[in-house]
């Protein structure tokens, strides 16, 4: 289908780009369009006025600095999988890359706009619910810090003021000790998600879980963090027998050898599924998507435990 009419903007600079988001009427920021094109054709939405951010330079980096690993506005998927940081210290988020859409969908689509587009069925919200994310919103008065808990409001909606723009992602730097997994059902290669959950985890010495983060992708009508969940995890001892070190593939194998390990797997699993709110729709039933809720909770706490307990 063929969108509706609208004005083009392309501004060369942030500050350009902020003062047309102010003066124009019904506008919408676009990054990489891989979001927010696919609606307008379907005449979902209609802005009257695109204001493209493609081309302001210095928004497109990926570092870790002060503690973060910080992913600007214009970084696209495929820069994500291809961060030696991120393969190293941030698996979950090559998890998450590696399941959205395709290589060419990837190659324009950036983790800020599946952030800022407040979609449930987008893969990165959950995801930096589990890893306690922040994002850096820009407006008139400078910027501002939104903790990712409170910025999920509804379908599409967000936290992000009409005059303001997503320009980065914060995510803390994992202690040691840490590990993460994102998990996904879908009926096709590059579908969105039946459901999808994501698991941060990090150890101590001792194989108890000090930290716990797990976030549910498109099991309501908004992104859900499952707190009982995560509190269901923590302070869980997960010490398997010849302890924490070795190949992943026999760590993994060796966590539910651990005392009482499946039991709490299955705990965290449902209490994870019982927090899902899902709709029907042609992807499943209400009980077959709480269903597949627990079923890759289990699937991601397993993997999570493995890469905490390889190092990482």
């Amino acid at each position: 289908m063929i969108p509706p009419q609208f004005d083009y903007h392309a501004p060369g600079g942030l500050d350009e780009a902020l003062g047309l988001l102010g003066e124009l009427d019904d506008a919408k920021v676009m990054s990489g369009g891989q979001s927010l094109l696919p609606m307008m054709k379907l005449r979902l939405a209609s802005p009257a006025n695109i204001i493209d951010i493609g081309r302001i330079p210095g928004l497109d980096t990926i570092e870790e600095r002060d503690g973060c690993l910080r992913i600007g506005a214009l970084v696209t998927e495929a820069q994500l999988e291809e961060s030696a940081a991120v393969a190293e210290r941030y698996p979950i988020l090559l998890d998450t890359a590696r399941v959205i859409a395709d290589p060419l969908v990837r190659n324009r689509a950036t983790v800020c706009g599946n952030i800022a587009h407040g979609d449930p069925a987008n893969d990165h919200p959950a995801t930096m619910l589990a890893l306690r994310a922040h994002v850096i919103a820009t407006g008139p008065g400078g910027e501002r810090t939104i903790d990712i808990d409170d910025f999920f409001h509804g379908l599409f909606m967000t936290a992000l003021g009409e005059d303001e723009i997503l320009t980065e992602l914060h995510i803390p730097v994992p202690p040691a000790g840490s590990g993460g997994a994102y998990v996904k059902l879908e009926r096709k290669v590059g579908d969105y998600a039946v459901a999808g959950v994501a698991v941060q985890l990090t150890l101590d010495d001792d194989g108890k879980v000090t930290r716990a983060g797990v976030g549910l992708t498109n099991l309501g009508f908004a992104p859900i963090r499952a707190t009982a969940a995560e509190e269901t995890l923590l302070g869980a001892d997960f010490v398997p027998a010849g302890g924490l070190r070795g190949a992943i593939e026999k760590i993994r194998d060796a966590i539910t050898k651990a005392p009482g390990a499946d039991e709490v797997i299955a705990a965290a699993a449902q209490a994870a599924a019982d927090m899902a709110e899902p709709v029907e729709d042609r992807r499943g039933s209400v009980e077959y998507k709480r269903n597949m809720a627990r079923v890759l909770t289990a699937r991601a706490i397993r993997q999570a435990l493995a890469r905490a307990g390889a190092g990482g």
